[in-house]
């Protein structure tokens, strides 16, 4: 009975020791289980360290390469205006001073006209630059074609029909020319008191025809240094010959085109200088067939003749204040749109005698400003009639007060 109880004892006590072997070595499977899980939740936090890390060194180098070149010195832009065998040139700075100055190894030729980057102190061509087009001229082509269209334009039937033989049909049409034998004329001058839609004419011809429409002020071709406008002048040719065909609109041309007297300042010898280069460039060598040109001036008695001379802008068209019919096609035009209750378009037309189409177009607006004020959604007969009274008002005293425009 003894060795009996001794057997089962010792095989109890090996039982008790399987148990606490199995217990231990789930409890180590388990605690490897979540060790592996805690390693790749670091693997995944390095990873993401790492992919950090990169991504702040590249910051920390294109930072560091910002502030190097920030600490860097400007450089000037110049031209060319001649070279010579030492590897040298003589350059031209935008404000009209020349300087003889060292040109980079690294550059290998130069020419008379490039464009170079050169140091502000010493001077030193360090690297010559290709603009391409002129970036400042490029400003003035429109890149949008404008909204208006000749049915937006009312009582100037006989203009619109001058302006599309001359522009219109030259670039839409040029075989008919070639058939016939001759060459339409380079372009037109619309000449007239403000605000009879000279500008709205040369829109009008821009949105009807597929061509390059370059805008120009005549002021904006005036320039502070000696020779830049005539440059521009050049520029804006060059440019619409490379963009033909195309329409060349110079507004206000009086500003540059004015007649020349033989004394003067400066600043007029210099409009000159570039008014003459505006003739050469309409008298140029170069073709100007796909190139119309359009003056648009309210002061023709100031115009220098040569402008308007056979072989340049000879084909002048007035456009002059609208008679009653022609005011009642630019009521219609502006009136189309609006709200109207019981209005006589036609005795209107009658009451604005000498009104410009630019001031039948105010009369709409403040008729319009009149039924907002009184809280209405529709504008009558009465609110035009005190517009009428309004701007005929204003340009009396424009006209008392020795006011052009």
């Amino acid at each position: 009975m003894a060795n009996e109880d001794t057997k089962k004892k010792v095989v109890y006590s090996e039982t008790i020791e399987l148990d606490d072997l199995e217990t231990e070595n789930k409890a180590l499977l388990e605690t490897v289980d979540q060790l592996e899980e805690e390693k790749k939740l670091s693997d995944v936090h390095v990873r993401r360290m790492e992919e950090e890390t990169v991504m702040l060194k590249e910051l920390f180098n294109k930072t560091s390469s910002e502030l190097s070149n920030l600490k860097k010195p400007s450089l000037l832009v110049a031209d060319v205006i001649t070279t010579d065998k030492d590897h040298k040139a003589v350059i031209k700075l935008p404000n009209g001073n020349k300087f003889y100055c060292n040109i980079s190894n690294e550059i290998s030729e130069l020419f008379p006209g490039d464009s170079v980057l050169v140091e502000q102190k010493a001077l030193n061509i360090v690297k010559r630059i290709d603009l391409g087009e002129n970036q400042e001229v490029e400003k003035f082509v429109i890149m949008e074609k404008p909204k208006e269209n000749w049915k937006d334009i009312g009582g100037l039937k006989e203009e619109i029909e001058e302006i599309k033989e001359v522009i219109e049909l030259p670039l839409k049409k040029p075989e008919l020319f070639k058939k016939v034998g001759i060459k339409p004329p380079k372009g037109v001058l619309l000449y007239g008191p403000p605000g009879t839609g000279k500008t709205l004419l040369a829109k009008a011809v821009a949105q009807s025809t597929n061509a390059t429409f370059i805008e120009v002020v005549g002021s904006e071709l005036v320039q502070k240094f000696i020779g830049e406008g005539a440059k521009l002048i050049k520029e804006i040719f060059n440019l619409a010959r490379r963009k033909a065909p195309s329409i060349v609109f110079i507004d206000e041309i009086d500003a540059l085109a004015a007649k020349r007297m033989e004394t003067g300042t400066s600043g007029e010898r210099e409009v000159n200088r570039t008014f003459m280069q505006l003739l050469a460039e309409l008298d140029g060598f170069k073709c100007l067939d796909e190139v119309k040109i359009i003056g648009a001036t309210n002061r023709i008695d100031i115009l220098d003749h040569a402008m308007i001379r056979p072989g340049r802008l000879d084909r002048l068209i007035e456009v002059s204040l609208p008679d009653a019919s022609g005011r009642l096609e630019v009521l219609k035009v502006h009136t189309k749109e609006m709200n109207l209750q019981k209005v006589k378009l036609k005795e209107l037309s009658e009451l604005m005698e000498n009104f410009s189409g630019a001031e039948v177009r105010a009369v709409c607006t403040e008729a319009g400003y009149f039924a907002i004020r009184n809280d209405r959604d529709h504008v009558g007969q009465d609110d035009f009639l005190m517009a009428i009274d309004k701007v005929r008002m204003e340009e009396e005293e424009e006209d008392n007060g020795g006011f052009f425009g």
